[in-house]
């Protein structure tokens, strides 16, 4: 018999291997990346103290002066905003969690920006 099972369940799937080996520490915290159809979200977390470090997301600020969420532009807007704000805060290493999302789109243009931004993982 053929299941089927819906693209988040297997992300799921896939973030739970992926767990398994990813950790944040205090030196170095875990970039986790949250992508929904609208917005991207960003936090560095250190899992040993089970806390959020820092945090961004495209859905920030008031409705007039934000961009669509579920793009490009505004991945990458976060991704500098999330660099900015980890370095702020003494954060210049981290490890990257994608997710279970594939490295590509979206989640690939919010690495590279936070790597320009001065992040390094």
């Amino acid at each position: 018999m053929l299941t089927l099972t819906s693209k988040n369940v297997t992300r799921r799937r896939v973030h739970e291997r992926i767990r398994k080996k990813v950790m944040g520490t205090s030196e170095r915290p875990r970039l986790n990346v949250y992508r929904s159809l609208n917005h991207i979200y960003v936090q560095v977390i250190d899992d040993l103290k089970g806390v959020t470090l820092v945090s961004a997301n495209s859905a920030e600020g008031n409705k007039e002066t934000r961009r669509v969420g579920g793009n490009l532009a505004a991945a990458k807007n976060v991704g500098k905003v999330i660099a900015e704000r980890a370095k702020a805060k003494g954060i210049e290493k981290v490890v990257f969690d994608r997710g279970g999302y594939i490295y590509h789109g979206r989640v690939k243009a919010l690495a590279d920006s936070a790597r320009e931004a001065g992040l390094k993982f």
